[in-house]
């Protein structure tokens, strides 16, 4: 492992604080050492309190920071000597020691400070690290774990036998620490967690950490044949063999099991393809994860295949065996979180994009973890107490009490076309606000999007054969459709019937018709298998109801979806699929209308353009973010009970009324 330290970067970081930020920050970048929130820091300090007067204090990674990122003010300031204290006390809740260390806090509006501040007040060292090193994962979890990390690091190591993380792991630490340190210990091994390592800079705690864990890596090349720096994480992409309706099926069956819609996310990694193709797959994956600490992302093991019934009824097992030592505990959804099957790959699930991509991260290095514990003789788990024991954590617990209601688009996934500008651009915007993931397609579809639940996709809705690869790329990424937005259209010219050129009559109706019709041949299957029923949006006009002059085939083109939206929801409503149709009139700021044509209409009915964008009842210009509020509502609540209806956003048009 590469010591990443340079003096002239840390040098911009001021004073002890700013050093442990820098040198946290560094652990953080390392995927092989700390995960998504994993791992924690500290340095202690003297500093003045408020009355002036000279206090040790213990700066400690707050509870939600991620130390990749971490800025000085996500160390909780705590009084050093007051949190020692509390190691003197005979037991304590791990929900009352949070409190007590609030309590002692310098700083009110400071983060809760890590569950593991008594364990760093108590370590005789100004400043501490810890991570969940992989390489350190892999010795530890073999038959003969202790042996080996004896046989490699001998007496220059304190190792811990497993112990919940908490208070409980706190007074351990410190007994152990006492019992074996000596002046040549360079570490603390937590068995089945992780490593400490300290100094009296963080400088020296990090290059002790880097020291420690090369050791380590190098123990498992020489031991066990194994270079476990080759993470799976960086291995070549590599798309599953199976189809998109099959994934879009096991969404469907995953989200009725956790009783709310799930993202179910394929991970294209070479590297997790050939572990699912282990013929001892299903032995291996179901001992547990590398470190209890990933039991609240990926739950206690994956689901082998696509048996998901067989998978909640040994989860709901499980929970019985176990929670008689925790009565008060409420069941957990008992849907996987991963998924290991030999064609569809490797998948994981959740109700943000991140929640799977986190527990893919983790997944691909407890593959790391496990062949290489593999090596040195067979990779073992924690027991099942142990682990329930971290999943029902009473700090888990509480924050699942206290997390408010999911957006109402959580879990779902959205297409949209025309996703680039004007409508559709609105629409993904909406969809995105309200939770869902949006799958956008457009001729013209951007390079980039920094939104992880965003992508969007080169295809042309006239192409059915083009559409349905987007969708399909679309539907890998995603694990299905639940909402359909068709908002790809264009105005054309302005043309009385008799100038009106047959090229652009086609060109409009192949766009605004034959696009809307090649969208809902292409997502039928999904739609059918959405976990809360299918939702259709088509963008109609104003137009339908009260066409105008010049604007035959556009009026035409939206007449005709509108009609098509009718067939449509005759014919989807056994399907469970609702579809309806919304009627803007006017919306300005959409690439439908140049300045130029903006103009040329409002003199047609003898209006300045001012008067042209608000000539409705109500004197209101209708936007396209507008249309976007809408679509969205259109996709919850008591609309899933309407289907087939015509619904405008026009400012009230005396045309229509």
């Amino acid at each position: 492992m590469k010591n990443l330290w340079k003096a002239s970067d840390a040098e911009k970081f001021a004073g002890a604080l700013g050093e442990c930020v820098y040198g946290s920050r560094l652990l953080g970048a390392d995927p092989a050492l700390v995960l998504h929130g994993g791992g924690n820091t500290s340095v202690k300090t003297r500093e003045h309190d408020i009355h002036g007067e000279e206090v040790d204090v213990l700066h400690v990674k707050g509870s939600g920071w991620d130390l990749a990122t971490i800025e000085p003010q996500g160390f909780a300031p705590l009084r050093l000597d007051a949190v020692k204290r509390l190691a003197e006390l005979p037991s304590l809740s791990d929900i009352e020691m949070v409190n007590q260390l609030r309590l002692n806090l310098l700083d009110a509006s400071a983060p809760n400070p890590s569950v593991e501040a008594i364990l760093h007040a108590c370590l005789p060292f100004a400043a501490v690290q810890h991570t969940h090193a992989d390489a350190a994962l892999a010795l530890t979890n073999t038959v003969d774990g202790e042996q080996r990390v004896r046989a490699l690091w001998g007496n220059s190591v304190v190792v811990v036998p497993y112990v919940m993380p908490g208070f409980d792991l706190a007074l351990t630490c410190a007994q152990e620490f006492e019992k074996q340190a000596s002046s040549d210990t360079v570490a603390m091994i937590l068995m089945n967690h992780g490593v400490f390592t300290f100094g009296e800079t963080t400088k020296e705690a990090y290059d002790q950490m880097i020291e420690v864990i090369s050791q380590a890596e190098e123990y498992l090349q020489t031991t066990a044949g194994v270079d476990i720096t080759s993470s799976a994480s960086n291995a070549d992409s590599r798309t599953g063999s199976g189809s998109t309706l099959s994934q879009a099926k096991l969404r469907k069956d995953l989200s009725e099991a956790a009783n709310r819609s799930m993202l179910l996310v394929h991970s294209p990694n070479e590297r997790a393809h050939q572990f699912v193709s282990r013929s001892d797959l299903a032995d291996i994956a179901s001992r547990g994860p590398a470190t209890p600490d990933h039991i609240i992302r990926t739950k206690q093991f994956p689901m082998i295949g696509r048996d998901i019934d067989t998978f909640v009824s040994n989860y709901h097992q499980y929970f019985e065996r176990n929670q008689s030592r925790f009565p008060d505990v409420q069941e957990l959804d008992p849907a996987p979180r991963v998924v290991l099957d030999p064609d569809l790959g490797l998948l994981t699930a959740g109700t943000r994009i991140v929640d799977c991509e986190i527990a893919s991260d983790i997944y691909l290095h407890t593959i790391d973890v496990i062949e290489a514990s593999e090596g040195l003789g067979g990779f073992v788990a924690l027991p099942e107490s142990d682990l329930f024991e971290v999943e029902y954590w009473e700090l888990e617990q509480a924050k699942l009490k206290k997390s408010g209601a999911s957006p109402p688009l959580a879990g779902e996934v959205a297409v949209v076309t025309g996703s680039a500008s004007g409508i559709g651009q609105a629409c993904v915007n909406a969809l995105l606000s309200q939770g869902a993931a949006v799958i956008g397609v457009d001729l013209n579809a951007s390079a980039t999007s920094d939104n992880p639940a965003f992508l969007e996709l080169t295809a042309d809705v006239t192409d059915r054969e083009s559409l349905a690869t987007a969708i399909d790329t679309g539907v890998r990424r995603f694990g299905g459709v639940d909402i359909v937005v068709a908002a790809a259209g264009i105005f054309g010219t302005t043309s009385q019937i008799a100038d009106l050129a047959l090229d652009e009559w086609e060109a409009t109706l192949s766009v605004n018709l034959t696009g809307v019709s090649n969208v809902l041949h292409v997502t039928h299957p999904y739609l059918s298998l959405a976990p809360k029923g299918g939702r259709v949006v088509l963008i109609g006009s104003k137009n339908v109801p009260a066409p105008g002059k010049g604007a035959a085939a556009y009026s035409a083109s939206k007449a005709a979806v509108t009609q098509l939206g009718r067939v449509a929801a005759l014919e989807w409503a056994n399907d469970g699929i609702v579809v309806n149709t919304i009627h803007p009139d006017g919306v300005f700021d959409t690439g439908l209308w140049s300045k130029e044509l903006i103009e040329e209409r409002a003199a047609s009915y003898g209006l300045n353009v001012d008067e042209y964008k608000r000539r409705n009842l109500l004197g209101q210009e209708i936007t396209s973010a507008d249309i976007g509020e809408l679509v969205t509502t259109v996709c919850t609540g008591a609309f899933l009970q309407i289907t087939g209806a015509q619904i405008p956003i026009d400012g009230g048009s005396e045309r229509v009324i």
